[in-house]
């Protein structure tokens, strides 16, 4: 079994403020950094720190260099990211002093995906591997599409949701990974219960994590339904901890880990992520998850 991330790869411009700019606002920063992110980065990133062997695709442009070093550095294979003329994608992000953040999001490179290139990646990826998607990048409907012909097992995060996921074919999706903002848009339900419940009317088939922020995430399959806390800590920065979890509860998953246990160990791979400042720099290790405790 192979893990294929089609994903995208963000430069991320983090400014530190004291609240979220409002219309008309001009606001001194605190600090500025830059870091490596992007959904899709960072949940290779999550992957790879969890233990999965995990191969990205996707487009970077000429300032790119920095992205594919650190795929590299983070274990990911990046046999799959071409470099392109034109600028990659970034992000200009507002974290404020309560480690909320606020997130400006420009495509780039990201948005460059062909057909051909799809075809080109998915040919090395056949029945019973795995094919995480974010909506980063353009070709959603495509990629899914072929995918599915080739029975890969498709895990989507809707994050962010927005108008060209409509053209994707729902139904084909064996996991959504989501928040409960991304659950409402996608059921029209804000209730996390009816949220569930009108999944699996319109689902029946796949299998759903929702995260609840502060009241933790909940499973749902045709048979279950699991349940679990966070594990609360001082946040510094919420950037990639929904990614976080991602990594970790897919890699249990691959594992064959319990769904109870890949729960508790993706939150708490996301509390240590919360507690430190970056996107993919605040992503532990699979060690740092095993001894993680509070007090």
């Amino acid at each position: 079994m192979k893990v294929l991330n089609f994903g995208s790869l963000n430069l991320d411009y983090v400014y530190s403020v004291d609240h979220m700019v409002m219309a008309g606002e001009t606001l001194a920063t605190g600090g500025m950094n830059t870091f490596c992110g992007g959904k899709g980065l960072n949940q290779s990133i999550a992957l790879a720190k969890a233990g999965v062997s995990v191969y990205h695709a996707g487009m970077v442009g000429e300032e790119g260099g920095i992205l594919l070093d650190a795929c590299k550095a983070g274990g990911v294979n990046t046999e799959f990211i071409r470099e392109i003329p034109g600028k990659s994608g970034h992000t200009i992000i507002q974290v404020d002093r309560s480690g909320q953040n606020c997130i400006l999001l420009y495509g780039g490179a990201n948005r460059s995906i062909t057909k051909e290139f799809v075809d080109e990646v998915l040919d090395h990826f056949g029945r019973g591997d795995i094919l995480l998607l974010q909506n980063e990048i353009n070709m959603m409907d495509y990629i899914i599409d072929r995918a599915y012909e080739k029975e890969m097992m498709i895990i989507l995060n809707p994050s962010p949701y927005d108008g060209n996921l409509d053209a994707c074919d729902f139904s084909k999706i064996t996991m959504f990974l989501m928040n409960e903002v991304e659950g409402w848009q996608i059921t029209g339900e804000k209730e996390p219960e009816e949220i569930l419940k009108k999944l699996r009317e319109l689902y029946p088939d796949a299998r759903v994590v929702l995260t609840l922020g502060s009241e933790g995430s909940v499973y749902q399959d045709k048979k279950v339904v699991h349940r679990q806390e966070i594990f609360r800590v001082e946040a510094k920065d919420t950037t990639a901890a929904g990614d976080t979890f991602t990594g970790y509860f897919i890699a249990s998953m691959m594992e064959g880990i319990p769904v109870e246990q890949g729960l508790e160990m993706a939150a708490k791979a996301s509390a240590i992520a919360v507690s430190r400042a970056g996107a993919t720099a605040s992503i532990p290790t699979r060690e740092e998850v095993a001894h993680f405790h509070i007090g």
